[in-house]
This record gives structure tokens, C-alpha cells and sequence, in this order.
């Protein structure tokens, strides 16, 4: 049974449900947080030191779960399909049965790991069940996710193999969402259960992702980014949230291209990748730069898409948070979302461009940095949005990014 502090998250939530619609940030009794009803975004370079986190706050916000919600009760759309995609997922299951793993093994290679797929699809179910709570109300939905999230903490120890950092990274984007969802939309959640939650990210989670990975291809960098910061909001860890603040400043410049930034590709911070031919040869190959390429444009599209999501997902969490890394990075962003989405969806590859041969892999990671771009900042992207609505409802990649056709389509 929820002891005292159980109690007190309780009384957090109610204040949290009663100023939401008058877009106030109070404090949270005993969360460490606030509510993220219409919190003013700063374009400051941090957050004010010791200012309370706003919750939820990791990736959606309760003003947007709240419009979420009446949109599905209406039978609006995209977003009655979209719901209706996610109900009716494996992850949705009322007999959704967790699969933890004391160590999750994932090498690089042919070789079988050991709780990969089950962790990664367990975070997942856990966020969708999280989802399912605060559109229908059922507690069903918000005992399966804790239900699934206690699985895990009660067992998993630690990520090993070459693969750990992006496995982590994965999986704890999902485990944040998941967990920041109920925590503070939900009163079953017990005190001992939840502090071994939060002490499963401290220990097997955060240490694998929070330093990056500057030497690798950014993709990996950027989740490991998009996981720190998701997990440092639900923790109420400032430190750590302003260090992810610092690698999306650091690593977007370095992964996508602009004109602006010289003859080279801006080099990672701390790779010692710096000169042309390391560069070069760093990104694929290509000695030709144009505004949105990315570093990854000529492995394949969809490691390009990874980042694009990732880099959103940061962009947005910060958003909630008042921190307007959106501006910062608006411009490099909507070049590179029109860029990919221009040849996805089916313009030829010029010579230049990755000897002309380019690998249309995109996934469905295109929703959250459509929803600000074009939808709160106007911007023009014609390509983007094009693709977008041909995959709507953009579902699941079954690693990190699911449902944002319902939780981020037009959901300023």
C-alpha cells in the first residue's frame, strides 16, 4: 500500500489537474515538479537554477494528452485512426505479459542477444498502456504499465556487449514516457515501487547513455541524448538535464548540415573528427554539402530518421520544460526534415548526392518536428507534410518512437 508520500503524489496530481486549463506552472507536493499546461518557452541558454520541473513533461505535455483525449472522443481524425492503430497494437493487450532480463546482452554482430527485442517492446507496452490510461480513464491500463515497469526494475542489473549504449538509449526513452505518463495521472503506484524504478534508471540506465557516444555515428549520439534528458525530467535531475541540453547544442550542429556552418561539417564534440578527410570519410563518403544532409544521409534514410526523431523528441521535452531549443535549431531542423522527405518521397538522387544512390528507408519519425515547425512556427514544409499524411497514422518502430500521429499530429 502507497504510504505517506504515496498520498502526497495524490494531492500533486489534483493541483496539476485543476490549473492545467488556466496554463499555470505551480509546484508539485512532494514530485519536485509542476504542471505543463502552457508553460512559457525561454530562449534562455537554461533553465533557471533550481526551477521545478514541468510535469508531465517528458515528449507530451497534459495539455496535449487532455486535447488527445477529447479528439478520440469525438472521432476526429487523425486521431480516432491513430488510437484505434494503438488499441489494437500487441502492446495494448490486457494480457500483456512483461519479459525482463537481470542483463541485457546485444552484441553487434550474428550473434543471439539476450532480452533485446523484450526490452525494448516491453518499454514500448508500457508507454501505450501509459497512453491508454489518459485517454479512456481505465485503471486497467495504468496497473498493466506498472505492472510491466515493476517487472523490469525488480530484475535488470545492467546492458552489456558493444550494442549497450544504443539499446539502453532505446529502451529508456520508453521506460521515461512511460513512467512520467502514470506517475503523475495515477495514484496506484506505490512509493517502494516507484523509488525501485527510479533507481533502475539511475543505476542500469542512465550511466550507459549519459556521456554520449562522440565517436560513433550520431544516430547513437542523439538517442542517448533523447533518453538522458527524458529520464532526467522524471527524475527531477537538473544536472543531468542541462548536460542533454548542452549535447543537443553540440551534437544537432554536428549531424546536420548547413551552409552556414563552412566548407566541412561541423566536427563532434570531443571525436577528434576534424579534418576534411575525416570528415569524409565520417560521413559516408559525401565531399559535397548542401543544407540538410545529414551525416548518415548516404548509409541509409532511416538512420537519418532515427536522429530527426530523436533530436524532436529533445527539442520538444525542453519545450515543456521552457527551453526553446526548437529556435535554436529551427532552421537546421526543417532543412533536413525537407531534405530526406524530398528524396523519400521519391525525387532522383542527384550524382553529388551519395554517388546518386540513396536508400529510402524513412520511418515514422517525422510528427513531432512537423507538429512545431510548420505548426506552431509556420514554417513551410511542403515535403514533410506531404509524407507525413501518406503514413498516417504514423505508428511504431518498435524501438523508441510510437504513436505520435496521435499524440503530436496539429497538437500544438
Amino acid at each position: 500500500m502507497a504510504g505517506v508520500r504515496g498520498a502526497q503524489r495524490g494531492r500533486a496530481r489534483v493541483g496539476v489537474l485543476v490549473v492545467v486549463g488556466f496554463m499555470v506552472a505551480v509546484g508539485a507536493v512532494g514530485c519536485g515538479g509542476s504542471s505543463s499546461g502552457g508553460t512559457a518557452t525561454r530562449t534562455a541558454a537554461a533553465r533557471p537554477a533550481g526551477e521545478p520541473f514541468a510535469h508531465p513533461g517528458v515528449l507530451v505535455s497534459k495539455a496535449q494528452l487532455d486535447r488527445v483525449k477529447q479528439r478520440v472522443k469525438a472521432h476526429e481524425q487523425p486521431w480516432y485512426d491513430a488510437y484505434r492503430q494503438m488499441s489494437s497494437s500487441k502492446y495494448a493487450a490486457a494480457d500483456y505479459r512483461a519479459k525482463p532480463y537481470a542483463v541485457v546482452e546485444c552484441p553487434p554482430d550474428t550473434r543471439p542477444g539476450q532480452g533485446c527485442v523484450e526490452e525494448r517492446e516491453d518499454a514500448i507496452a508500457a508507454y501505450t498502456q501509459a497512453l491508454l490510461y489518459d485517454i479512456t480513464g481505465e485503471r486497467a491500463h495504468a496497473r498493466k504499465a506498472v505492472e510491466i515497469m515493476d517487472a523490469w526494475s525488480k530484475v535488470v542489473t545492467k546492458h552489456t556487449e558493444a550494442n549497450a549504449g544504443l539499446q539502453t538509449a532505446w529502451a529508456a526513452s520508453s521506460w521515461a514516457r512511460a513512467a512520467e505518463a502514470v506517475r503523475y495521472t495515477y495514484d496506484g503506484w506505490s512509493d517502494g515501487d516507484l523509488l525501485r524504478f527510479e533507481r533502475m534508471l539511475r543505476n542500469a540506465y542512465l550511466p550507459q547513455v549519459r556521456d554520449g557516444s562522440a565517436d560513433f555515428n550520431g544516430n547513437w549520439d542523439l538517442v542517448m541524448a533523447d533518453a538522458t534528458m527524458s529520464m532526467a525530467v522524471f527524475l527531477n535531475d537538473h544536472a543531468t538535464f542541462d548536460k542533454a541540453v548542452h549535447h543537443f547544442r553540440t551534437r544537432v550542429p554536428a549531424y546536420f548540415y548547413m551552409k552556414s556552418d563552412g566548407k566541412l561539417p561541423v566536427s563532434p564534440e570531443g571525436s577528434g573528427i576534424d579534418t576534411a578527410a575525416e570528415l569524409q570519410k565520417y560521413w559516408f563518403g559525401q565531399k559535397t554539402f548542401e543544407d540538410g544532409l545529414s551525416q548518415e544521409t548516404c548509409r541509409n534514410f532511416k538512420h537519418a530518421s532515427y536522429s530527426l526523431a530523436a533530436a524532436s523528441h529533445m527539442a520538444e521535452t525542453a519545450h515543456h520544460q521552457g527551453v526553446d531549443l526548437w529556435d535554436e535549431a529551427k532552421d537546421r531542423l526543417r532543412a533536413a526534415f525537407e531534405f530526406h522527405s524530398t528524396y523519400q518521397l521519391g525525387a532522383e538522387a542527384p550524382k553529388w548526392l551519395c554517388g546518386g544512390k540513396v536508400q529510402r528507408d524513412m520511418g515514422p519519425d517525422t510528427e513531432v518536428g512537423l507538429n512545431h515547425l510548420r505548426g506552431r512556427l509556420k514554417l513551410d514544409m511542403p515535403q514533410t507534410e506531404k509524407y507525413t499524411e501518406q503514413r498516417r497514422p504514423e505508428g511504431t518502430d518498435d524501438l523508441f518512437v510510437a504513436w505520435e500521429t496521435l499524440t503530436h499530429a496539429d497538437n500544438a
